[in-house]
């Protein structure tokens, strides 16, 4: 007697039944598909129904989106620095510090930016972003030095050694510490905050400055407006025969109860390389000297006693030389989007400049290709702007019209 046998596995039958189940499915799907998506819808809302629950919270990553100087980081668990690159995420307890010539912006998930300046040390505290405003929590610890910050949609919190500032939405404010001097300094520029310290809470507003020592009294004051630049225009183009020859006249709105101003300019927005200045008791001057190039200028008001403003917003003007405005290749890709964050990508020309909605694009390649993430947008139509400008001064300026949904 002969005996034969075939070996079956518990995996094999399993398989057996899902291909099966997939081929009834399928046979369903084909002849009766208005049944098969009306159950199918039901499972689904039945599903949604037993899980349903505060939406989830998720943690997100902040980046550099601009560098100056000497920048360094310290990863959480590390005890190495190593230098910031645009590449580099930052987490929760990763260490920046920034040399006497060393400035950097960092943007959070939610649209907050933060401006470190020069000898400064931050700490990033949070960086959660939820589905609703109360899941959102952003926030940094201020050791040494100075920052400015501005939200959009959500707000954001500076720490102290014994404080924490609270900074609504669509706010900007200005942040400064003396570890040396004991002493602590918080401006609102715009918006509101309020600050939580030892049982007190210190609503603030626009043009309102808290200032205390470790330990010691909280002052209130007010501070003097920032003026509010209105020549050259930003982002305008200025040509001319010999730009260096050429008088470039700038203007800003006068500041009730300023006695002077004080302008800067500068062929980097972070103000590390200053070209120009010039302390004036009027509301305007005028500049020559200035070579072809990209320009940013800010202007800040000084009361009678020398107290000064916060800087006015940032503005950029290009002044070039008349007959060189030859096209400038700027080529851009379909714009990607990343649920509020779009991607945007094309090509240039190697060595060229690119701003897009005011923020320099990192890293252009030898071959002129480039690649950049905006901030969170936000819902509806919205309007991208990009200007570019190549080394023989020519410009570009394309706008990207794109709905967030």
């Amino acid at each position: 007697m002969q005996v034969y046998w075939t070996t079956v596995t518990y995996r094999s039958v399993f398989l057996m039944i899902f291909a099966a189940v997939g081929l009834l499915l399928v046979g369903w799907y084909f002849v009766h598909r208005a049944s098969f998506e009306a159950v199918l819808n039901k499972l689904s809302e039945s599903v949604g129904t037993s899980s349903a629950g505060p939406p989830p919270v998720v943690s997100n990553q902040a980046r550099f989106v601009q560098l100056d100087g000497r920048v360094e980081v310290r990863k959480v668990g590390s005890s190495d620095w190593r230098p910031a690159d645009h590449q580099m995420t930052l987490d929760k307890g990763d260490v920046i510090r920034t040399s006497g010539d060393g400035i950097a912006r960092i943007s959070f998930a939610n649209g907050t930016a933060y401006v470190v300046k020069p000898d400064t040390l931050i700490t990033v505290e949070s960086n959660t972003v939820g589905q609703s405003q109360n899941q959102t929590r952003v926030a940094v610890q201020i050791r040494s030095g100075a920052i400015d910050l501005s939200t959009t949609s959500s707000g954001a919190e500076i720490t102290f050694q014994d404080a924490i500032a609270q900074v609504q939405q669509n706010s900007r404010a200005a942040v400064r510490t003396d570890p040396e001097k004991n002493q602590h300094e918080f401006t609102v520029q715009a918006g509101a905050a309020e600050v939580q310290r030892a049982g007190q809470r210190v609503t603030l507003s626009q043009y309102d400055r808290l200032a205390f020592p470790t330990g010691g009294e909280i002052t209130l004051s007010r501070v003097l407006a920032s003026p509010q630049p209105m020549s050259p225009l930003n982002q305008e183009p200025i040509s001319a025969e010999e730009p260096e020859r050429l008088p470039v006249e700038f203007r800003w709105r006068p500041v009730e109860g300023a006695v002077g101003y004080h302008l800067r300019v500068s062929t980097s927005s972070m103000f590390n390389q200053v070209v120009a200045e010039k302390r004036v008791n009027s509301p305007g001057t005028v500049v020559s000297g200035l070579r072809g190039g990209d320009y940013f200028w800010v202007v800040t008001a000084q009361d009678s006693k020398g107290s000064s403003s916060e800087p006015s917003e940032t503005r950029k003007f290009t002044l070039y030389k008349r007959g060189m405005q030859e096209a400038m290749l700027l080529e851009l890709d379909p714009p990607k989007l990343h649920g509020n964050v779009v991607e945007i990508t094309g090509r240039t020309e190697p060595g060229a400049t690119l701003l897009i909605k005011g923020q320099t694009v990192p890293n252009i390649g030898a071959d002129g290709r480039f690649q950049f993430f905006t901030p969170p947008l936000p819902k509806g139509s919205n309007v991208i702007k990009i200007v570019g400008q190549n080394r023989r001064g020519a410009t570009a300026n394309k706008d990207i019209n794109i709905a967030i949904p």
